[in-house]
């Protein structure tokens, strides 16, 4: 009903427009067209006072109004170092803007009403102006000169990268249609290298896992950082032109494709600090339209968005951004898994699996030993699955050698220890059961060479799994552990 009646409206409007036209017209072959004409100048002079008042009067209002909104005052100050810099580099132009934009638009309406065409009077026409046109080139060149070096002062604090001695995080953010890949350094605090021409389906950023520092990165898929920590990020793109922007935190910057740009900056309250600040202003204090139980400062969170229109998805591009204490970050940092060891370790693109990194030997030494130890026959050791090195060889992997050599040391410091090994294969792999059964005997080899002795290992028949399809697989299973280690 309501967009009916404003369609009627306009309508209505248009129709009185058009017969005022009309009447005008008529008017003007009765009276005359001259002095028809001087009375539509008064007329308009008129009017252009009137819009002059109210155009200002609602570009002030509508700009005290949307103060909060539109211009980064009340509640959304800046959460960053460099904020402040910025925003007054803003109020500083606006000022000086202002009050060009102001008196140009008096002028302009107030001279269309004081120097409207009447009977009698001739315009005046002033080709050149040594002193106006002084007075209107040297104030603008002055207030430009103060905004200009102004500004260089901003950028350069502002865009500056970090320095030697620096302490600083480097994350990664990656755009793509539509979304972020944001990589974090594990713990040795490096970035590896990658390559788009080695872009997978398993490798979304084209890693290259040859690289050791990639090797504890991970992926996140919100923005987790550490309030009162310098960050550099490195900012990229895939596909389309970005734009990686924190509104916040006054953060913005272009993700190009094949062209890395970066931005550092410093992150000063927490989500709960700005939280806690939101509360103090009413329009915040309202419940929120997506869950009514809580206000909108309760559910408010920082963002990272893309403010380039890259696609029909763009919207979706927005990600969460949690600032915490360094301790809740370290203890969010700690439940972080490394890409390539949750997605790509043992894989056909990784390239060491001839071999096992000194944090795996640990950490595969305590759970041979603790499985060892538990003293509960039947319990399935937790080996990775033993592979080697092309179809129909018995080479084994490095890795699994490693593994192997790691039982074998256990198995040997403990005499009373005892496993079986046992094979399964699929239907596919039948015709191979004598090649299984002498890599089974290599797997064997490998035990004895390193000190087991023949009663700790059983060896039983190759069996048929029952799942189609089905890899063959050697499981090692605990038959009894004896003393613990």
């Amino acid at each position: 009903m309501t967009i009916f009646l404003v369609i009627i409206s306009i309508v209505l409007i248009a129709v009185i427009v058009v017969q005022i036209g009309k009447v005008t017209e008529l008017a003007a072959k009765i009276r005359g067209e001259e002095e028809m004409q001087y009375e539509v100048n008064r007329s308009q002079g008129g009017y252009m006072i009137i819009f002059l008042v109210v155009f200002l009067v609602g570009c002030v209002a509508s700009a005290i109004y949307l103060k909060n909104y539109m211009l980064g005052y009340g509640p959304h100050t800046p959460a960053s170092e460099h904020g402040s810099i910025l925003d007054k580099m803003f109020n500083v132009t606006l000022f000086f803007t202002g009050i060009v934009f102001v008196i140009t638009h008096i002028l302009l309406f107030y001279f269309g009403w004081k120097y409207s065409a009447k009977k009698g009077r001739k315009a005046l026409f002033i080709p050149h102006d040594n002193k106006l046109e002084i007075i209107w080139t040297a104030i603008p060149a002055v207030v430009m000169t103060f905004l200009v070096v102004g500004g260089l002062d901003a950028w350069n604090e502002v865009m500056a990268d970090v320095t030697e001695g620096d302490d600083y995080m480097e994350i990664e953010a990656t755009g793509f249609q539509f979304g972020w890949n944001l990589r974090y350094p594990g713990s040795d605090g490096l970035i590896g290298e990658k390559n788009y021409k080695l872009i997978t389906s398993e490798n979304p950023l084209g890693q290259n896992w040859k690289d050791l520092k990639n090797h504890d990165d991970f992926l996140a898929t919100e923005l987790v950082l550490p309030v009162g920590q310098k960050i550099r990020v490195r900012i990229t793109a895939q596909d389309v032109l970005h734009n990686f922007y924190l509104p916040h935190f006054r953060v913005k910057m272009d993700a190009v494709p094949g062209m890395p740009t970066y931005f550092v900056f410093t992150p000063t309250k927490t989500t709960e600090e700005y939280r806690a600040e939101l509360k103090k202003f009413p329009e915040y204090n309202v419940p929120d339209p997506a869950d009514p139980a809580k206000m909108l400062w309760e559910t408010f969170d920082y963002e990272l968005a893309c403010s380039e229109l890259c696609g029909r998805g763009h919207y979706s591009m927005k990600r969460p951004v949690k600032i915490v204490s360094q301790e809740e970050y370290d203890i969010w940092f700690a439940t972080q898994s490394s890409y390539y060891f949750s997605n790509i370790r043992f894989k056909e693109s990784d390239p060491w699996t001839d071999r096992l990194f000194d944090a795996e030997l640990t950490k595969k030494k305590e759970l041979l030993s603790a499985a060892l130890g538990a003293e509960s026959a039947g319990k399935d050791l937790p080996l990775e699955v033993i592979a080697f090195n092309d179809a129909k060889g018995y080479t084994l992997l490095g890795a699994s050698k490693a593994e192997l050599n790691i039982l074998a040391g256990l198995l040997k410091a403990k005499p009373s220890a005892k496993v079986k090994l046992s094979v399964t294969t699929g239907e596919d792999n039948i015709a191979q059961i004598g090649d299984i059964d002498a890599r089974t005997k290599a797997i064997a080899d490998i035990l004895y060479e390193n000190g087991v002795s023949p009663s700790q290992l059983v060896l039983v028949p190759t069996t048929m799994a029952t799942e189609d399809n089905a890899t063959t697989k050697w499981v090692f299973t605990l038959l009894g552990a004896g003393l613990l280690l």
